[in-house]
């Protein structure tokens, strides 16, 4: 999935120029979107297989590129030797499986890719297949043009990053050894409605998703005879109790970062409040300010709310059970099994259960090294000078979480920008522009020479 910023075709006051070939790079995601690869579908093996023929075409051999089967999905690893085998390698990461679309919804099918009006349509479009298409056709041209960069730079594809992410994690494992990751699903550059540029987001973090589910049991009986241990109406005393919590304030650097940009991109009440929580996190006025916002309070603390209830068993008889599931959104560093034990002081009721679901991932912050920023900051402002990049905490999880978790410091970087408007990842009719595709090659280019060199 994807929390990157969603945004869309603009006025450009200058664009870099591309060093790869922008008609392949709009060929390379025209067809990317044509493989239907949502999950069950059987199409990821294929669609690495054609990303494999276009690095071929440009000399890879065929060592340099490996396609890894996982059940009916892979991953597609391809390699640019550097020179000096000292070096940790520098890896790009994005994923080619997309979320599932219905044709009926659409009003074009989601999987004929059309250009329209300025824009590609279809699904995947700008989750991820816009910027897996940019790396892919970066490489490439790295290549052709003989680049011999002193790290190693690698090309890791995962296959399904929307659904149960087992291929990401396998990647990360193999490939915890790098110097860090530039992922192309994260961060991005932000457009206002005028079609100016307003900002670059370098994603640098991202909360923890964890699940959890609340029961309660009991062991009914007729419904003629109530009881006093319904565990319908003791849920609900656990819900309120639930909903009036809130996990305190935290903040680090990369919140800090944003606050103070957003204050001042924003202004009025909530850029005051903003600038005075960047300013000193413990101030409860501002804190309690933002998190009465639905666009800050992730940005504020580790959130927890019921999104699935479910209880009873016949419509004449006591219930034996009820249950709702708690979604958690856990800021950078806290462990998981924390929250866990908060919320179980919170529903205060000794016989509920709490039982995590699956097995969620934690996962710190990166730290906002100056190689990254300094090379990000100069990519983009050839793009548009002077444009603000500012440090980014995303509210969902993208692959970087599982290289994070093992120490490997992950940056959102991805070329697409756009108005918020025109984001429709996951959504109906999803597209992209068309005319930041020599911008965005240009992006890519300047920022791996500048890193890997």
């Amino acid at each position: 999935m994807t929390t990157a910023v969603l945004l869309a075709p603009l006025a450009v006051t200058t664009t870099a120029r591309a060093a790869a070939d922008p008609t392949l790079a709009k060929q390379v995601l025209l067809k990317s979107v044509a493989f239907k690869t949502v999950e069950g579908e059987g199409q990821v093996p294929k669609l690495a297989a054609y990303y494999a023929s276009v690095l071929k075409d440009a000399g890879f051999k065929d060592a340099d590129i490996v396609i890894t089967p996982m059940g009916e999905t892979a991953t597609l690893a391809a390699t640019l030797k550097g020179s000096d085998p000292q070096l940790k390698p520098i890896v790009m990461i994005g994923h080619m499986d997309v979320v599932a679309a219905e044709r009926k919804d659409w009003t074009r099918d989601p999987f004929v890719p059309v250009e329209e009006n300025g824009y590609i349509f279809g699904r995947g479009s700008e989750d991820n297949k816009y910027d897996v298409a940019m790396m892919v056709t970066s490489l490439a041209q790295l290549k052709r043009e003989g680049f011999a960069p002193r790290r190693t730079i690698i090309l890791l594809l995962s296959g399904d990053e929307e659904t149960q992410m087992a291929t990401t994690r396998a990647l990360a494992e193999k490939y915890k050894g790098a110097e860090l990751v530039l992922n192309g699903d994260g961060g991005g550059g932000v457009i206002g409605e005028d079609g100016k540029p307003a900002m670059y987001l370098l994603q640098a973090g991202e909360k923890t998703y964890a699940d959890f589910e609340i029961a309660i049991t009991d062991p009914g009986g007729h419904s003629s005879a109530p009881t006093a241990t319904n565990p319908i109406y003791r849920l609900a005393k656990v819900l309120d109790r639930l909903g009036a919590y809130q996990f305190p304030p935290m903040a680090n650097e990369l919140t800090k970062a944003s606050m103070l940009a957003g204050s001042r991109r924003i202004g009025g009440e909530a850029g005051a409040a903003m600038a005075r929580y960047a300013a000193n996190p413990k101030d409860a006025e501002a804190a309690a300010y933002l998190s009465s916002k639905p666009e800050f309070i992730g940005q504020v603390r580790t959130t927890c709310v019921a999104t699935m209830l479910s209880g009873g068993h016949a419509l004449n008889a006591l219930p034996q059970r009820a249950t709702v599931s708690v979604n958690c959104r856990i800021f950078p560093g806290v462990a998981i099994d924390s929250v866990k034990s908060e919320l179980t002081k919170v529903i205060a009721d000794d016989s509920a259960t709490i039982t995590t679901i699956d097995k969620p991932t934690g996962s710190d912050a990166s730290p906002l090294r100056k190689d990254v920023t300094a090379a990000v900051t100069k990519a983009v402002q050839a793009r548009y000078p002077g444009l603000e990049i500012t440090p980014n905490m995303s509210a969902g999880a993208t692959d970087s979480l599982y290289f994070r978790a093992l120490g490997v410091p992950s940056y959102g970087v991805s070329s697409l920008f756009m108005k918020s408007s025109d984001g429709f990842a996951h959504g109906l009719n999803e597209r992209v522009p068309v005319d930041g595709i020599a911008g965005a090659l240009g992006q890519w280019d300047s920022v791996l020479k500048a890193i890997a060199k």
